[in-house]
């Protein structure tokens, strides 16, 4: 895993039952990533500006494997996973701590973009940056 944060569920993210609310991962994933990338040098408010390219999300699927209640602590992970032409994926994640259980997992596919949101090739030093991440 190339990044984490652990995460103690709230009201928040729980449907009626106290069950984990399905919808609620997305945001964290989110997250997860944006801190990553900016750990990095990544910022995405200042991508386009000072790289020419940005990111946009063209596709999430997440797999639902475990019930996750409310209090439980979850592990988010984050790890890169195929890299194409001009598109990458990122794969997390979500492990319950009490048990270890794989509650869910997820990949989002981004989409480097310039100014005009057309998709470009990923430059060569962010695809060596993203080799590097995903041989880790």
């Amino acid at each position: 895993m190339l990044h984490s944060d652990t995460r103690r569920l709230s009201y928040n993210d729980t449907d009626p039952a106290g069950i984990l609310y399905y919808a609620s991962w997305f945001p964290k994933m989110e997250a997860l990533l944006s801190d990553f990338l900016y750990r990095h040098g990544y910022r995405q408010d200042h991508s386009l500006s000072a790289r020419g390219w940005t990111t946009v999300t063209r596709a999430t699927e997440c797999e639902y494997l475990v019930a996750a209640k409310l209090f439980d602590e979850i592990r988010l992970e984050l790890r890169i996973g195929r890299i194409g032409a001009s598109s990458f994926q990122v794969a997390y994640r979500m492990v319950r701590l009490v048990d270890d259980a794989l509650v869910s997992r997820a990949v989002t596919t981004l989409v480097l973009v310039d100014a005009d949101q057309r998709a470009i090739r990923i430059p060569a030093d962010f695809r060596r940056q993203l080799e590097e991440w995903a041989a880790a």
